[in-house]
């Protein structure tokens, strides 16, 4: 089986430039040495016009402005002793994570 965890939040203003830097530079890489980790994919979400029925819609976000999508052999990963780690190495606890809000969690299995 397969399953996505997507962590979606929304960061403060001016620590945008830093939450980018050390999600790319070191919190995924940490997460990604995880064992049952597959791969890692950071989203933004964005306004889109969409047709549905013969009539145009503009859609604007909800929730999140930022998502990571991690692919894993499962939930149990996300309680293992080398997650729990991974989450809370380098900046990220202490520089990132404090400016975070509206932070979403979930889980998607494969059909």
């Amino acid at each position: 089986m397969s399953y996505i965890f997507i962590a979606s939040m929304d960061v403060d203003p001016d620590k945008e430039d830093l939450f980018n830097e050390v999600y790319d530079d070191e919190h995924i890489p940490h997460i990604l040495e995880v064992p049952g980790v597959r791969s890692a994919t950071r989203y933004t979400a964005e306004p889109f016009e969409v047709e549905i029925g013969g009539e145009r819609k503009r859609i604007e976000p909800e929730g999140p402005r930022y998502s990571a999508v991690y692919e894993i052999d499962g939930p149990e990963v996300l309680l293992s002793r080398e997650w729990i780690a991974a989450a809370e190495q380098g900046r990220w606890p202490s520089e990132v994570r404090p400016y975070t809000r509206n932070r979403r969690h979930e889980i998607r299995k494969r059909m």
